[in-house]
């Protein structure tokens, strides 16, 4: 049986509803000097914001956002996705709770207003639900169906989403989540899903990440030497990217990794 350890848009998430009927309150952090900018503008330039932009920004644009009645824009991803990047690079568990509960009511007020056939509104609201509930387990234990649920949704519908993310994190899933009768765990649907997203995503650190764990619990000499290349290959591409904000987070899933398993990062013979 596997082992419960919860990582960053993987937990077992706890199924927060939101309603757009309610306001959102503004997400509290330094907000001077925000730009003048409107809902539509963001959302024409949203590209431009990710895991390079600076917090200042994305709470900014947030803050823009939450006040929008915009409903093209309310059944968009966009505001779920901007509170995951956040909530993503914030050691501190108050304000990532925070912005990952604000990712939720984004997502939720998204499928209200018809986002239900896009991809990414289930892939960020399951990644923030995660976030939001990874330090408490009682909670996150009865979240595993819906959590399942939201993901496979997300690969059926955009399986391409931050390179291969939906195939990642249901596959993590699988991999974490305790066995049946508990649990939902299976290693055989995790190598399954993780070994396609390393072969049509291989550019992602994660996703190497994630499958050398896989190939890790297998345990066999084969699958132990392969996870050995696997976590190599990730820990390059994590050093030679340019990936922002989530390098710090990222290389410290890698080392707790590589301390847990110490023959990781042994040469590979």
């Amino acid at each position: 049986m596997h082992s419960i350890r919860f990582i960053p848009g993987v937990a077992m998430l706890l199924f927060l509803a939101g309603c757009s009927g309610i306001p959102h309150p503004a997400i509290q952090t330094e907000l001077e000097a925000c730009p003048q900018q409107t809902a539509v503008a963001i959302a024409a330039e949203q590209n431009q914001l990710s895991f390079l932009t600076a917090s200042h920004t994305l709470v900014c644009a947030i803050n823009t956002l939450q006040k929008s009645h915009d409903l093209a824009i309310q059944r968009t991803a966009l505001g779920s996705r901007l509170c995951l990047t956040l909530a993503e690079r914030e050691p501190n568990q108050d304000k990532r709770e925070k912005f990952a509960a604000e990712g939720v009511k984004f997502a939720e007020i998204a499928l209200e207003q018809g986002g239900q056939g896009d991809g990414a509104v289930h892939y960020y609201l399951a990644a923030n639900l995660g976030l939001k509930v990874r330090d408490h387990i009682v909670l996150a234990m009865g979240s595993l169906d819906r959590l399942e649920n939201e993901m496979k949704q997300a690969v059926a519908l955009s399986p391409d989403i931050d390179d291969g993310g939906p195939l990642r994190l249901l596959g993590a899933l699988y991999l974490k989540a305790p066995a049946w009768p508990k649990g939902i765990g299976d290693l055989d649907k995790a190598l399954e899903l993780l070994k396609q997203a390393v072969d049509q995503y291989p550019n992602h650190p994660l996703n190497h990440l994630f499958y050398a764990q896989a190939l890790w619990e297998e345990g066999d000499q084969t699958s132990l030497s392969q996870a050995k290349a696997e976590f190599v290959l990730g820990e390059k591409l994590l050093a030679e990217g340019d990936w922002g904000y989530n390098k710090q987070p990222w290389g410290t899933e890698f080392n707790e990794f590589a301390q847990e398993h110490a023959e990781i990062a042994s040469p590979i013979k």
